[in-house]
């Protein structure tokens, strides 16, 4: 039984795999021979809000030949403090696979362990992998092999998507550099775990100098609220403007997972001279989705 919980725990084979599968139903969606999905029903169990990624995976399970149930946690017995390894000892007998987006890692670990069925994290605090495997396979459609390649990732270096990153880097050969404050940098435990060319710095100038990719992600992540006003006082400095983006090599492309916040993160003259790529990469998520599914299923 396949889970996708964390692109640390992703072999590198399933990796590439997922990427290849992608570009194929992104050319056939409409026209798929296979239906791997039918005759079941997926959960969408979702603790935080979300635009893209409920929408992929649910157009995507449809479009697999699966049936899709979106449940709340505010609306199940998983608000009013059930054990998560009682709703997926439920879950399970009732249904053949989840997408799982919340806070804990733990809680998507848990909910695979007890439910025994395909699981796969839609985002927790710690990892977002089905995020990075989407913009992977964008880089990849747009500018060919990221192996070898400098990708740069500016702002939050702590967060879920940074790490994320982190341990593809270490499995697909690219350089990543991580341009953060202090406050806001990986945990060496994470980077000694992953391995690879990773450097990270404080540095925003040096990072950008000579990249193939920049990238960013909002300051304030969701449960983070109540920290707004300290992030974006350290953070105010980290943002990709046009300035930074001369620094990178010519073509380089310049993505953002969504939502973004104009002014803060990405000045909007940039965010808009790089919109087909941004919203290519949103796109793609739903191609990418359907690679995972399939991939969980087979």
């Amino acid at each position: 039984m396949k889970h996708l919980l964390s692109l640390e725990k992703l072999p590198r084979a399933d990796f590439e795999k997922i990427l290849r599968d992608a570009a194929v139903f992104k050319r056939e969606r409409g026209q798929h021979t296979s239906q791997p999905l039918t005759g079941q029903t997926w959960a969408l169990i979702f603790s935080k809000s979300s635009t893209r990624t409920r929408v992929s995976f649910e157009v995507g399970i449809r479009e697999l030949g699966g049936e899709s149930l979106f449940l709340s946690a505010n609306d199940i017995q998983l608000g009013r403090g059930e054990p998560i390894k009682d709703t997926a000892r439920v879950l399970g007998r009732m249904i053949h696979g989840a997408v799982i987006r919340t806070f804990a890692q733990s809680d998507v670990e848990e909910f695979a362990e007890f439910s025994k069925i395909p699981t796969i994290n839609a985002l927790t605090d710690d990892e977002h992998p089905c995020q990075v495997l989407t913009d992977i396979f964008t880089f990849e459609e747009m500018r060919g092999p990221v192996a070898g390649k400098v990708v740069t990732f500016i702002g939050d270096g702590a967060c879920n998507m940074p790490v994320s990153w982190i341990f593809a880097a270490a499995k697909l050969g690219f350089e990543l550099r991580i341009a953060a404050p202090k406050a806001f940098q990986p945990s060496t435990e994470i980077l000694k775990r992953a391995g690879g060319k990773i450097i990270v710095s404080e540095d925003l100038q040096a990072a950008a100098t000579g990249a193939d990719m920049l990238y960013t992600d909002v300051w304030v992540s969701m449960g983070k609220e109540a920290e707004a006003a300290e992030r974006i006082k350290v953070l105010s400095g980290y943002q990709i403007n046009q300035k930074l983006v001369k620094l990178a090599k010519p073509g380089a492309l310049v993505m953002h997972c969504l939502p973004a916040y104009r002014g803060k993160e990405i000045d909007t003259e940039t965010f808009e001279a790089n919109a087909g790529t941004i919203f290519t990469q949103a796109e793609n998520r739903l191609h990418v989705q359907k690679a995972v599914l399939n991939w969980a299923v087979n």
